[in-house]
């Protein structure tokens, strides 16, 4: 959520280390212990669902009666191992854990006593939580959920991206949901998910170190790039390219920065060209090169 390449002979893949091994583990544990407790202390007790794999369990449970930890490892190991191929074994083998860690602590949490039977904040506290334990895991090179995986492989052959795809899968659940549960139920279900969603955004991709990428076009190009190298210590790279409307060459900045850092960099760029063109935009993920997030 990779391309085909050539793999040279050999053994030529660096090993994960035995400590980085461990930690990682335990940080799937968490993560899959938080989504546990967030399920049975906040949103299963309020009739409130979430999307994806973990819905439909929390749906056929409901209906049936078979246990949540259950129904959510059975449903969830076709597809997992429908993207051996695409994810890879140590995917599979993290997922797999990841699941089983929820089944099982979903089982301890059943017998605790319930957090609150306010609707509106078990949504509000259990969509932050789950979301906060399924970023973890997803942060950790694993998943609770196979419907991503599942968009991933189906995908590939018809003309939606993978976001549409779990989205539409989405409308049908939480429809379900509503037949079931009641539309008012359906509609905290909803918003459980949206929360939820957002903190894993938030967790995966690290919110203290969110980085923004900064496109910069100005005639005054090389002194803004040496105040970003001096003040804010920023590697700049220098594209070139051509005004349309002068027709004539002009010298473009990139640069990564981290969040905090945004004021900063918009001051340099007004002290240097008060005309110039400045585009700031969230980065998914930065790898490589020498940038560092603050503080580091």
């Amino acid at each position: 959520m990779p391309k085909s390449v050539h793999k040279p002979k050999g053994n030529y893949k660096k090993r994960e280390t035995a400590g980085h091994l461990i930690i990682r583990y335990i940080m799937l544990f968490i993560g899959a212990t938080l989504a546990a407790l967030a399920l049975e202390l906040f949103l299963v007790p309020n009739d409130i669902i979430d999307g994806g794999i973990i819905g439909i369990s929390l749906l056929i449970n409901h209906l049936t009666g078979i246990g949540f930890g259950i129904l959510v490892l059975i449903i969830n190991i076709p597809f997992l191992i429908a993207g051996l191929k695409r994810m890879g074994k140590d995917f599979l083998i993290s997922s797999i854990f990841s699941i089983v860690t929820l089944s099982v602590m979903e089982n301890v949490f059943h017998h605790i006593e319930v957090v609150t039977a306010e609707p509106l904040l078990a949504t509000v506290f259990g969509g932050l939580i789950l979301g906060a334990g399924v970023g973890l895991v997803i942060r950790n090179a694993g998943a609770l959920d196979g419907t991503e995986i599942l968009g991933i492989i189906v995908t590939k052959k018809l003309p939606f991206s993978v976001g549409e795809f779990v989205m539409f899968v989405n409308v049908f659940i939480f429809a379900w949901a509503g037949f079931i549960l009641g539309w008012e139920q359906a509609m905290l279900s909803i918003l459980t998910y949206y929360i939820a969603s957002k903190t894993i955004d938030g967790v995966g991709q690290g919110i203290m170190n969110e980085t923004k990428a900064a496109i910069i076009v100005s005639e005054k190009s090389a002194e803004i790039a040496d105040d970003l190298g001096d003040k804010l210590k920023r590697g700049v790279t220098k594209l070139y390219g051509q005004n349309s409307y002068q027709e004539k060459d002009t010298q473009v900045l990139y640069v990564v920065i981290t969040r905090l850092e945004v004021a900063s960099l918009k001051q340099i760029v007004i002290d240097n060209d008060p005309k110039a063109f400045t585009t700031i935009m969230d980065t998914q993920e930065v790898h490589g090169g020498r940038f560092k997030s603050a503080g580091h």
